[in-house]
């Protein structure tokens, strides 16, 4: 059964939440919404998903919108969190969804050193500069939520080397950027996620033995669960909560 939130948890809070129109993103903005956030968020093409998430989070009787940001792009990037905080008012909650996955073996004879590049410029280069955009604007009580990879930390699977280390990269700038952030009661903290179900990696994929024998549990986790991770650390209850990983991963480090 999918996590439920209380209902004014996070009542007159903005959020931005990049990556928003599908699997965790899309299950953190409703669950940000159901906790009573207004909440924008971010898209790099699929704006009709976009748009189907904004009307279902209206229907939650907050405020919600839609932009279109490349998150390899240091400018659209600082555009984006401006331009949400001008367009309500305010800028209390930043979550880092977006993100893309690319693997191979670091000795492949052909390399996509394209795409590896860009993975590094959205993993890395989006987060860091989101924080840098946000760090201006949040106030006292802001929080600023990353969404990482177990692989960071045991990267278990061949293949996996460069995604991994994006994901390690944003701890490490997270760990620095609460130190930084703390004094104006700002903090900053990433969630590690286990194999989770979504359009990306889907439960029943080609490599779905695999990441369920990795973990205690056996099993997926839901979007749901990532959400509510996130959902906590937005939260007041997690007001001396900085500079650390929470792992929600089934057991992947068990």
């Amino acid at each position: 059964m999918p996590p439920t939130y209380a209902a004014n948890a996070l009542a007159g809070k903005v959020a931005l939440v990049t990556g928003g129109s599908r699997g965790i993103g899309a299950a953190t903005a409703r669950a940000l919404a159901e906790a009573g956030a207004d909440v924008a968020i971010s898209y790099a093409a699929s704006a009709d998903k976009a748009l189907e998430v904004v009307r279902e989070l209206e229907g939650l009787t907050v405020r919600a919108a839609a932009y279109q940001a490349d998150q390899a792009d240091p400018a659209q990037v600082a555009g984006l969190v401006a331009t949400v905080a001008e367009d309500f008012g305010r800028l209390d909650i930043l979550v880092n969804n977006a993100g893309v996955s690319v693997n191979g073996e670091v000795d492949a004879p052909e390399p996509d050193t394209a795409a590896f590049d860009r993975q590094l410029a959205v993993n890395i280069g989006g987060v860091t500069s989101a924080i840098r955009a946000a760090s201006t604007l949040l106030g006292e009580g802001g929080r600023i939520i990353t969404v990482g990879s177990g692989l960071a930390s045991r990267p278990s699977f061949p293949g996996v080397a460069d995604y991994a280390a994006t994901k390690a990269a944003i701890v490490a700038y997270s760990k620095g950027a609460a130190l930084d952030l703390a004094p104006r009661g700002i903090t900053v903290n990433v969630i590690q996620s286990g194999s989770v179900t979504t359009d990306m990696n889907p439960q029943d994929g080609p490599t779905s033995e695999v990441q369920r024998a990795a973990n205690a549990m056996r099993r997926y986790g839901c979007p749901e669960e990532i959400a509510a991770g996130i959902v906590f650390l937005a939260s007041p209850a997690a007001s001396f909560i900085t500079g650390t990983t929470l792992n929600i991963d089934g057991g992947f480090f068990a």
